[in-house]
C-alpha cells in the first residue's frame, strides 16, 4: 500500500479545480479515502450544487463521478511514478433516486486503473476501460445508492520529450 497523503490529494484536487476545471472547484469535492483498493470522495450538497428540488443538481453528481475516476487514475500515476494523460471517452448514468444531502461517490476499480496505466506504459498504446462509480447520501441511508456511473476512461502513457 503506497502512502497518499490525504491533505495533500485534497490540496492538489483543490489547486487543479482552481488553474485547470474551475467547475470542480466550485462544486467543492473532498477525498474522504484513497488506497491501492478504492477511492470515496465526497460532495456537499449545499446552494451551489443543489437544484430546484433540493437535491444534489445531475451536473454536481457529474462532476462528483468525473473527480472520482479521474483522481483514481492520477493516483495510480502518482504509485508507478509516471507521466499518463487521461480523457473521458464515455459516460452514462443512472439515477436511482434524488440525493437529498452530502454524496459519497465510490469507485473500487483502483486495482483496473492500475492495470491499465501498466499496460499503457509497456505498450505505448492508448488503453481504455470502464470504471463503475457508486453514489450514496450516508447521512441519509448508508446502503440505498442514489446513482450508478459508468465512465471510460482512455490514457496513454506520455513519454518525457515525446
Amino acid at each position: 500500500m503506497v502512502d497518499f497523503d490525504l491533505k495533500k490529494a485534497n490540496k492538489m484536487l483543490s489547486i487543479f479545480g482552481l488553474t485547470k476545471i474551475p467547475l470542480i472547484f466550485f462544486c467543492r469535492p473532498k477525498i474522504l479515502r484513497i488506497d491501492d483498493q478504492s477511492i470515496v470522495v465526497k460532495i456537499p450538497l449545499k446552494r451551489r450544487t443543489r437544484n430546484h428540488l433540493k437535491s444534489m443538481y445531475f451536473g454536481a453528481l457529474a462532476v462528483g463521478a468525473d473527480v472520482t475516476g479521474g483522481f483514481q487514475a492520477f493516483y495510480a500515476s502518482y504509485v508507478l511514478k509516471k507521466n499518463v494523460g487521461l480523457s473521458f471517452k464515455n459516460f452514462k448514468c443512472d439515477f436511482h433516486r434524488l440525493a437529498k444531502g452530502d454524496v459519497h461517490f465510490t469507485c473500487e476499480d483502483t486495482q483496473e486503473v492500475l492495470k491499465m496505466v501498466q499496460e499503457t506504459i509497456e505498450t505505448g498504446e492508448r488503453v481504455e476501460r470502464t470504471v463503475n462509480i457508486k453514489a450514496t447520501c450516508p447521512d441519509i441511508d448508508p446502503e440505498e445508492i442514489v446513482a450508478t456511473m459508468a465512465l471510460t476512461i482512455s490514457m496513454r502513457y506520455k513519454k518525457k520529450g515525446g
